[in-house]
């Protein structure tokens, strides 16, 4: 006996290589081995420590076992730089700059899986170097309402173009051995009251609109990690709530990994426990507010949890079951010696930035061709507006980054036209002179004090004089903008921008409006400009990707990723639904009356009202021409498939992309249905005068609906359209079928 306790503590004293390699440091063993192995060895107390922050952005690893750390970092539009260990300020770090990638409405409206695979696998190489595990994002939050002030980090109002583009983001950014974690779940659409919101939706919205991205993130991309919102569903904060995680998200969909709380998203230790999540982060607690010597111990998963396992309130069946969840993290992240090594402001996460913002921007409107702008006509530019200079990658909320270059759309243009046209600049308006964030500061003096009519007369002088006027205004990302924890006030352009379009288009024919955005924005000159741009927060090569598409280097392919109305009362969540634009204390019941009917399905219903600008919408400098859709049968089965192709030709004189898209109609249903709704899509390529056969495999999940009495999706027998569109309301094709 006393050998064998001699030999245990020799073996103890000897460094963890020099003894026999525990199974769970065994990378080829099975995964949950690995994870039952570990979680036997860890005591009480380290069971407890990883599933709470130790620090701002880290949990706590076991270093008893050799077990690391997890670091996350906020995104999901790159990688923010260091804070301090409990704190929000700046860690003072000189090598935390990153690229700043377009914001994920830019990746929606690319409506490219490529470019979505490309930006995950390019921000994951940036977080990998930077010793990150988890990236929080990316969002796939609805866009129900244009005042959401998050908008901008979500991927519009569809749940089949989100599910598919989140997707390949995720299989991108995981590859590096980073963890996607997908946020945030669920029905977080807006920003005021998020924290007291009790979101009230039937069940046919919740599976039909809110869940379908989540859900593909989960099962398709395979997510390592969920992000809690900060709202309430059914009475109960999401961040301890049974049926969004236990029965839908842990039990219907299978998830295996972990699910983290949005930074001060949890309310209740005994909720937690029973109901809630893995990875506690943020808290507010008294331990915190009081100077306990380590706060950490102080939250709902820590102290109060350990509290009720010693006087026998609670076991530790949900706490393995969680620590199981986080062991399955840190061995795909933190203890995955095996991931790539990463790299940080290359050349090619530049090039990725700028092609992906390329492939994002809108060209909403061009009349008279006043696009491209042709350099051998035009030799003086002038470029009016704050946003032609002002930096959009601080600010906005967690998303705000430290950059180590941020090209300016006017600097872009300069840089594009030098020595072949002339640039000049007015300023036309002052926004929000500032620019600071979480002590991230851009350095730009935007101060001045002339008053509006100032700034107009100067721009519209220097637009008498030119050629072409371009002017660069639209929203930013200060509080009461495209801002986390804030909505927009309205629909209208803020800063007397609206009068400042209004005198150039009097003042210049030959105007372009760019707006910069996330969100959708009114346009009462829609009729008196004739070329409109939708342009985003496209980050570190904003300038250089909104140049190459004004003056034709590249030609425009983004397509809208959400409808832009022409008022806020053409909002179904306004008209029929309910919206919160006032702060309070108290619980604050939305209910989302409009149902299933979000966006263009609610569009699609109006006899007499139209979008300004539809779903799916965007031009481009070529022309296409389609054929005639066919099938290649009339009828299917509920297991079989049914194939529509559609010839597509580029009419025009230079190579362009168009994005064929494929609605379905149910022609007669016993729940109402949207008059169609969005099942496939595809970005091709094509050079002047190129055909190509464009085919869609429809299969009974693109017929199906959400039967909220019987409690599962239902494909009823009886006719169809298959829809082939440009858009949402630009309709080229339709092939009847049927159902058996």
């Amino acid at each position: 006996m006393k050998k064998a306790i001699l030999t245990l503590a020799l073996a103890a004293a000897l460094p963890l290589g020099a003894q026999q390699k525990p199974v769970y440091l065994d990378e080829t063993k099975p995964l949950e081995q690995r994870v039952e192995d570990a979680l036997k060895r860890m005591t009480l107390q380290e069971k407890l420590k990883v599933i709470h922050a130790q620090s701002k952005f880290s949990s706590a690893g076991v270093p008893r076992l050799g077990i690391h750390e997890v670091w996350t970092d906020d995104g999901p539009h790159g990688v923010r730089p260091e804070v301090l260990w409990d704190e929000w300020d700046q860690a003072g770090w000189t090598n935390d700059s990153c690229v700043a990638f377009p914001a994920l409405t830019c990746l929606a409206a690319t409506w490219n899986p490529e470019m979505s695979l490309l930006y995950g696998k390019s921000v994951g190489e940036e977080a990998r170097f930077r010793e990150k595990d988890v990236l929080l994002g990316p969002g796939v939050n609805i866009y129900r309402t244009p005042l959401n002030g998050r908008n901008f980090e979500y991927m519009g109002e569809d749940p089949y173009l989100s599910s598919r583009m989140v997707v390949p983001y995720i299989q991108g950014l995981q590859s590096n051995g980073v963890a996607a974690c997908v946020k945030h779940y669920a029905l977080n659409n807006h920003e005021v009251n998020r924290h007291n919101t009790n979101v009230i939706v039937d069940d046919r919205a919740l599976y039909e609109i809110y869940l379908p991205a989540f859900k593909a993130a989960v099962q398709e991309g395979k997510a390592w990690a969920i992000m809690s919102s900060y709202n309430l569903y059914e009475g109960h904060h999401v961040g301890q709530n049974k049926r969004l995680l236990d029965d839908i998200l842990r039990g219907e969909w299978k998830f295996d990994g972990v699910v983290i709380s949005d930074w001060g998203g949890v309310h209740n230790t005994d909720q937690a426990i029973a109901h809630g999540i893995d990875m506690e982060f943020g808290s507010w607690t008294d331990g915190l507010s009081n100077g306990a010597s380590n706060a950490y111990d102080n939250y709902y998963l820590a102290n109060p949890y350990l509290q009720r396992i010693k006087e026998g309130k609670v076991g530790t069946k949900e706490l393995d079951d969680k620590v199981r969840r986080v062991l399955r993290l840190m061995f795909r992240t933190s203890m995955n010696s095996k991931k790539p090594f990463g790299s940080m402001c290359s050349e090619a996460h530049y090039e990725a930035a700028r092609r992906i913002g390329q492939e994002g921007i809108v060209l909403l409107k061009n009349e008279g061709n006043v696009l491209p702008i042709d350099l051998n006509k035009v030799k003086k530019i002038a470029v009016v507006g704050e946003n032609a200079i002002k930096m959009m990658t601080v600010g906005g909320g967690s998303s705000s980054l430290k950059v180590q270059r941020e090209i300016s759309p006017l600097d872009g243009i300069k840089a594009r036209v030098a020595g072949k046209a002339e640039v000049v600049y007015a300023r036309g308006y002052v926004g929000d002179a500032t620019g600071e964030y979480n002590g991230v500061v851009t350095g730009q003096n935007l101060k001045d004090d002339r008053t509006p009519e100032q700034l107009i007369a100067e721009a519209v002088e220097v637009a008498k004089g030119a050629d072409v006027v371009i002017f660069i205004g639209g929203l930013n990302k200060s509080a009461g903008q495209d801002c986390e924890d804030s909505d927009r006030a309205g629909l209208n352009l803020s800063y007397g921008q609206d009068n400042v379009i209004a005198a150039l288009a009097e003042a210049n024919k030959n105007l372009v409006v760019v707006n910069i955005s996330g969100n959708a924005i009114a346009m009462p000159w829609v009729d008196d400009v004739p070329a409109i741009v939708q342009d985003w927060y496209i980050g570190s090569e904003a300038g250089p990707a909104l140049a190459g598409i004004l003056m034709g280097d590249v030609n425009p392919s983004g397509r809208l990723p959400f409808t832009f109305p022409v008022a806020l009362e053409d909002v179904p969540a306004h008209k029929l639904g309910e919206y919160t634009g006032e702060r309070t204390r108290d619980t604050v019941n939305i209910k989302y009356n409009e149902s299933i009917f979000v966006g263009y399905r609610w569009a699609d219903k109006q006899k007499k009202v139209k979008p300004l600008f539809p779903f799916g919408h965007g031009l481009t400098y070529t022309t296409f021409e389609y054929g005639k859709p066919t099938a290649d049968a009339k009828t299917m089965t509920a297991d079989g498939k049914l194939t529509v192709t559609v010839a597509v030709t580029n009419t025009g004189s230079r190579e362009g992309q168009e994005v064929v898209q494929l609605y379905i109609a149910d022609k007669k249903s016993t729940l109402p249905r949207p008059v169609k709704e969005l099942k496939g899509f595809q970005k091709v390529k094509l050079a002047p005068g190129e055909t190509k056969q464009v085919s869609f495999t429809i299969e009974k999940d693109a017929l199906s609906y959400f039967d909220d009495q019987k409690h599962e999706w239902v494909a009823e027998p009886g006719k169809f359209e298959a829809i082939i569109a440009a858009s949402a309301a630009d309709i080229k094709g339709k092939v009847p079928f049927e159902l058996k």
